[in-house]
């Protein structure tokens, strides 16, 4: 939703009710972890009362853990919080859970994905950032197709369920590519909301793959 019309945020969540998305992808950003400050828990809680999906909240921002709670309150229905921001990861991923809601770890584009072994059990989600966090329309950064298959295989190999999430740069000329290596999730924003029609370009990236 970073990309959509604040403006016009009610017709935008609309149109993505309307849609075959599955979920508002939400980018908090606070101007420290990241170069850019987004929006926060009172926006979140207005656009719960208008939106029909799933709330995917994607946290950019330095000692999340002290925000988990406001953010269930908010509407968040999976949290995701960066490797790089979570001095004790675990401990993090047990206490958004115990609150009722999907945990999800995202990797920034330097950061392997080794580091998720010990916790690739536990999460409901991986999202693989295939830009540099902070602001949306940015170039897709190749290197991530191989960060998705490598976690894909960790995945298998500890017979689990989690998710692959990719956030950056995503099209229709590469979603292909990133289904074909494991994503099952795909966030487009610039994509999607500078398409002359929203709802068709979401129909062609649920596409992908089948």
């Amino acid at each position: 939703m970073l990309s959509a019309d604040f403006l016009n945020l009610g017709r935008d969540i609309e149109m993505v009710n309307n849609s075959e998305a599955d979920w508002f992808h939400l980018d908090i950003m606070d101007g420290r972890f990241v170069p850019n400050i987004s929006y926060g828990m009172s926006i979140i809680s207005q656009m719960k009362k208008a939106a029909k999906k799933t709330f995917d909240v994607h946290l950019m921002i330095v000692e999340p853990e002290k925000y988990f709670e406001e953010f269930k309150k908010a509407g968040a229905d999976i949290l995701t919080v960066h490797y790089e921001a979570s001095t004790h990861l675990h401990r993090s991923i047990q206490a958004i859970k115990a609150l009722g809601m999907k945990a999800g770890v995202s990797l920034n584009p330097h950061t392997p994905v080794s580091v998720l072994e010990d916790v690739i059990a536990d999460i409901d989600l991986v999202l693989i950032m295939s830009v540099n966090p902070g602001f949306g329309g940015q170039k897709f950064i190749q290197q991530a197709l191989q960060k998705i298959t490598k976690v894909k295989a960790m995945i298998n190999a500890a017979g689990s369920n989690t998710l692959i999430e990719v956030d950056g740069g995503v099209t229709l000329e590469n979603a292909p590519a990133l289904v074909a290596a494991g994503c099952d999730a795909l966030v487009a924003g610039n994509t999607v909301f500078s398409a002359p029609d929203p709802v068709e370009m979401i129909k062609k990236l649920k596409q992908v793959g089948k």
